[in-house]
């Protein structure tokens, strides 16, 4: 056992992100095993054009829930790699509306049967006692509520901490 997984509780976030490393490689090997050449952390940018068909950059933040400045990030590799494609939005020239490129739409016709085959890897990996996904949303849902954050400074030790630093 390492030092994080010593940790416990305490490295919650670590070890997701050490997790969703994990799943991310394994994607990206399945991926390649079909033939395809795809970076995973494209995805949520790649699907969420693909179900909605055109968003702003702030819309698309919005649906991948990340920021925007991260989500600028993706776009440019996408750009890059002749994915994803903008226009100015003709009522706001301040916008740039953003949609799969020809090369994009085509990736993801590939790309669809390789999909019902993660999700199929994944909910049997994820098909646990505890039920990995299912726990994640309710805990997504709790965090989206700042709840750490508000028991944390609720708990007596917070208060004397807070306190003595102010």
């Amino acid at each position: 056992m390492n030092t994080i997984d010593e940790a416990g509780i305490l490295a919650l976030a670590t070890r997701l992100q050490r997790l969703s490393e994990k799943i991310r490689a394994q994607g990206t090997a399945i991926y390649n095993a079909c033939g395809i050449s795809f970076d995973p952390k494209w995805f949520p940018v790649i699907y969420a054009l693909h179900k909605k068909g055109v968003l702003s950059v702030v819309e698309l933040a919005q649906e991948i829930g990340y920021t925007h400045p991260s989500t600028i990030s993706l776009l440019k590799e996408l750009t890059r790699n002749k994915l994803v494609r903008s226009k100015k939005d003709p009522g706001d020239d301040r916008r740039r509306l953003l949609y799969l490129s020809s090369a994009g739409l085509t990736l993801v016709d590939h790309m669809k049967p390789v999909w019902n085959l993660i999700i199929q890897a994944i909910t049997k990996v994820t098909d646990t006692k505890n039920n990995l996904f299912k726990a994640i949303e309710e805990v997504e849902e709790r965090v989206n509520r700042s709840e750490i954050l508000t028991i944390a400074l609720s708990l007596p030790r917070a208060k004397e901490s807070v306190g003595k630093s102010a």
